[in-house]
Formats: C-alpha cells, sequence, structure tokens
C-alpha cells in the first residue's frame, strides 16, 4: 500500500481547485458579456424609437404649419375662397404653388382641401407617408369676410 505525503495531497487539491476556480470565472466573465450585449442592444432599439418619434413629431408640425398658411393665404384672398378646393387648386397659382410647397416638404404628401361657399367652413386635410404607414392632419376653419 502506498502512502502519500500530505504535502503532496495539499498541492494536487489546491491544483483542482484552481482548475474548478478558473473554469467558474470564464463563465462569470461570458454571462457578464452576454448581459452587457443585451443592455447595449436596448439602448440602440430605444435610440432608433426615439429617432422615429422625432421625426413624426417633426413632419406632423410641418404639415399643423403648412395647412394654417394656406388659411393665411385664403384670409387674404376671400374673393377666389372656391378656387381653393381641390378640383380647382392645380389651375390657380396660389393654392398651386401652396400644394407644391406641400409635395417639397413632406414625404409621399397628399393634400385634399374643401371650401363650402355657403358656410365659409374650409377643411384641409395633409397626408404624408412614414416607415409606421401614413399619418394625416385635418383641420378646419371658417373663413368668412
Amino acid at each position: 500500500m502506498q502512502r502519500h505525503h500530505p504535502s503532496s495531497i495539499r498541492r494536487s487539491s489546491r491544483r483542482h481547485a484552481a482548475r474548478r476556480s478558473g473554469g467558474f470565472v470564464m463563465l462569470e466573465a461570458l454571462v457578464a458579456g452576454l448581459i452587457f450585449a443585451v443592455g447595449v442592444l436596448g439602448i440602440v432599439g430605444l435610440q432608433a424609437s426615439m429617432t422615429q418619434a422625432q421625426t413624426s413629431s417633426q413632419f406632423r408640425g410641418e404639415a399643423t404649419h403648412l395647412a394654417g398658411e394656406l388659411i393665411g393665404l385664403l384670409w387674404a384672398d376671400l374673393p377666389g375662397l372656391t378656387n381653393y378646393n381641390t378640383a380647382q387648386c392645380g389651375g390657380y397659382a396660389r393654392c398651386n404653388d401652396w400644394a407644391n410647397k406641400v409635395a417639397r416638404t413632406l414625404p409621399g404628401a397628399a393634400t385634399v382641401v374643401a371650401v363650402n361657399a355657403g358656410t365659409g367652413v374650409v377643411t384641409i386635410s395633409i397626408s404624408w407617408a412614414t416607415r409606421a404607414g401614413v399619418q394625416t392632419y385635418t383641420t378646419s376653419s371658417a373663413v368668412v369676410a
């Protein structure tokens, strides 16, 4: 029967413990890397979402401004009010200029202007295309002398 010296047993168990510890440290490092990567992907997704919301907000602001601009044109041109209806707009210089400006400002823009000559109520609808789909801004105003 062989007898082991007590110091050789301690050295052997230290080597096994060191190997087991080294594997555990590697596993901890991999888990930490995975958690970090998920966090970074979350931040990137949040940034993309914020950029999309900001762009959508910018387009909505532009549409609001353009509709207000047309209402100003209507007030300045009361005798030509019915020329701003969508059907007549292309043949009326002021309205056509405004519609072209909308097309240049908003992606995939389309406008609908309905003027009720009897009541003076004007309804303006401006649509534009985004990644999320078609967005529309609609407003109405009474334009009467």
